[in-house]
């Protein structure tokens, strides 16, 4: 009998381990397969290439899209990440009080983007904004504000569960110690839960970013004419032509974000944020 458990533990170990091979394998054979077509020095894509070359990332810094495409996501990027933390703090904070009134709505309201499709929120943003024009008179579409202001919708969900999973792992032991000797409670926030939560708050700005700086749907609603982000520059190239500098300007992506995570993990440890 305890021979007989000892086997079923055995196979249980090994299907989930096989489990999560068959997962890592899925989610990484995309990215070493792109990374792989980068260094093609064919043209036309083809298997088995006909030798190896890095003058498509060369031929990435040649394209003008490419770069301005980049520089205008980055930056919206960082704008939408600020503000959804400036947003979703004070929000994380009030949600933690089960007698808030309406806790669940706006809970839900705050984690709605998650549910609606990106391109009904492009859209509806796309006509906010140009009603907003009409109003006040004021260019708001196709700047970093308008940008900004519907990547920050897309930021919010994903900050908001971070920093509440955070909050959710913090003693209330110690910010009643900290209230009990004659801190108030902003003064408890800032400079008792905030420290303890600080993995969660960089977590939740890296994902906001990544979020922000790889989203097509809602961009391409709020694009003006001879304006693009990066990967509404990647979509309108392959429109055009198929060849290895997308693989490029793609590899360039991944290794970004792969260098932000070792680069956070470093001085914050993400282990302890997801």
């Amino acid at each position: 009998m305890v021979r007989g458990r000892a086997l079923r533990e055995r196979l249980g170990r090994l299907a989930f381990a096989s489990a999560v091979g068959l997962a890592l394998t899925a989610i990484l054979a995309p990215l070493v397969l792109v990374v792989w077509l980068s260094f093609f020095s064919n043209e036309i894509l083809s298997l088995p290439p006909e030798g190896y070359s890095l003058r498509w990332y060369g031929a990435v810094a040649g394209q003008r899209q490419f770069v301005s495409g980049f520089q205008l996501s980055a930056l919206v990027a960082l704008a939408a990440t600020a503000a959804g933390l400036l947003v979703t703090l004070p929000a994380a904070f009030a949600l933690r009080s089960t007698q808030l009134p309406g806790r669940e709505a706006i809970l839900h309201a705050l984690m709605s983007p998650l549910i609606v499709p990106a391109l009904v929120v492009g859209a509806g943003l796309y006509l906010a904004l140009i009603e907003f024009e009409v109003m006040t008179g004021l260019p708001v579409a196709g700047t970093v504000f308008g940008f900004a202001a519907g990547h920050v919708l897309l930021t919010i969900p994903w900050s908001l569960r971070l920093l509440t999973a955070n909050l959710a792992g913090v003693d209330p032991a110690i910010e009643d110690a900290a209230l009990s000797l004659g801190a108030t409670p902003l003064v408890t926030a800032l400079k008792v839960t905030l420290p303890l939560i600080w993995p969660g708050v960089v977590a939740a700005a890296l994902f906001s970013f990544v979020v922000s700086f790889g989203n097509i749907e809602v961009s391409l609603f709020l694009v003006q004419p001879g304006q693009t982000t990066l990967p509404i520059a990647i979509l309108q190239y392959l429109e055009w032509k198929v060849d290895p500098t997308v693989a490029a300007i793609s590899a360039l992506q991944i290794a970004l974000v792969a260098a932000a995570l070792l680069i956070t993990d470093r001085f914050v440890s993400l282990a302890k944020a997801v």
